[in-house]
């Protein structure tokens, strides 16, 4: 039996064209993205909106347009990442939780917000936390609220620094001798990282920072004999340490220190996959208090939606195999 096709006809009040030229998008490309994820036909003429779709769809499709309204496109700039987001919850079903107050973190540049349920988990068990692990594919958001906690942190004077940590494994290709002192050498590596303090800092603030030693980048083969307190540690890219690397990386953490462990277990770039220290320290330490896991999954992609697709094909491919 074919599903009841239902017309929905309202108006978005109050008359705002800023809001409406937000909300549509340029050429109505915000439109056309609510479209092709929902099915649903959706046309306007100004304020007036008209939906052509499956009933309950439909409904739920008035439901998002009217909260991006009246909503998100008030207090911020709307963008297809934006819109994007909402429909994830769309496909969740929780778009009637817009209104839930989510996990905010306020640095100097950008309002930082735990965007899925789970970037919100993660963000709670960090600042609960002494020893935080965020576990799952690219483009989660794991490393950038990372960094928006460490932020935080050191603004609040919860620490008195920020390191950065990094394994220097190339992704799958050689790329032979790197000129330069040791920062020159492991800055490529860190580049991620580098990337969310300069959105959340500033260039010039992240440098003077880096020169008092505030920001410290750490390589993970220089941190044995050191114990680090009232500082924040991020280690990126953990599914490329040795298990011998990562048991030195955790014993290092001193008094008042909040450690992230990021890392994505199917991109594995060491000769030996299986003697991933991420891989391992999952099955070690999962009964351990004052420990916490976070496993995403591709449904938590926060970048474009074809990053979402793709991680999805992969996972799909490999459970053939």
């Amino acid at each position: 039996m074919n599903a009841k096709v239902e017309h929905i006809k309202f108006t978005l009040a109050p008359a705002d064209n800023d809001r409406l030229a937000a909300l549509c998008g340029p050429h109505d490309e915000h439109l056309r993205q609510i479209e092709e994820y929902t099915g649903v036909e959706v046309s306007n003429r100004g304020n007036d909106f008209r939906l052509v779709g499956e009933q309950q769809v439909a409904g739920r499709v008035e439901r998002l347009i009217k909260h991006l309204y009246t909503n998100t496109a008030r207090k911020e700039p709307l963008t297809s990442a934006g819109v994007h987001l909402a429909l994830q919850q769309f496909q969740r079903g929780d778009d009637e939780k817009v209104e839930d107050t989510e996990t905010q973190l306020r640095t100097p540049k950008l309002l930082v917000k735990g965007r899925t349920p789970r970037q919100r988990d993660y963000v709670r068990a960090i600042v609960s936390h002494d020893i935080n692990f965020g576990v799952g594919p690219a483009g989660t958001g794991k490393t950038y609220l990372a960094v928006a906690c460490a932020v935080e942190a050191l603004q609040n004077h919860r620490v008195r620094r920020i390191v950065l940590v990094r394994p220097a494994v190339e992704a799958g290709e050689r790329l032979g001798f790197l000129p330069g002192d040791l920062e020159q050498k492991v800055d490529p590596y860190l580049r991620p990282l580098y990337d969310a303090l300069h959105d959340m800092l500033g260039f010039e603030k992240v440098a003077r920072l880096m020169e008092k030693n505030i920001i410290e980048l750490a390589p993970l083969a220089y941190m044995r004999g050191r114990t680090l307190n009232e500082a924040f540690i991020i280690l990126d890219e953990a599914q490329n340490t040795t298990a011998e690397q990562m048991k030195m990386f955790l014993t290092r953490i001193g008094f008042g220190t909040t450690a992230v462990i990021t890392g994505d277990i199917t991109q594995i770039d060491l000769q030996q996959p299986s003697r991933s220290g991420l891989k391992q320290v999952i099955e070690i330490l999962k009964d351990v208090k004052g420990v916490s896991f976070t496993h995403f999954q591709a449904r938590d992609v926060v970048r474009h939606p074809l990053v979402q697709n793709i991680i999805e094909a992969y996972d799909r491919h490999q459970n053939k195999d």
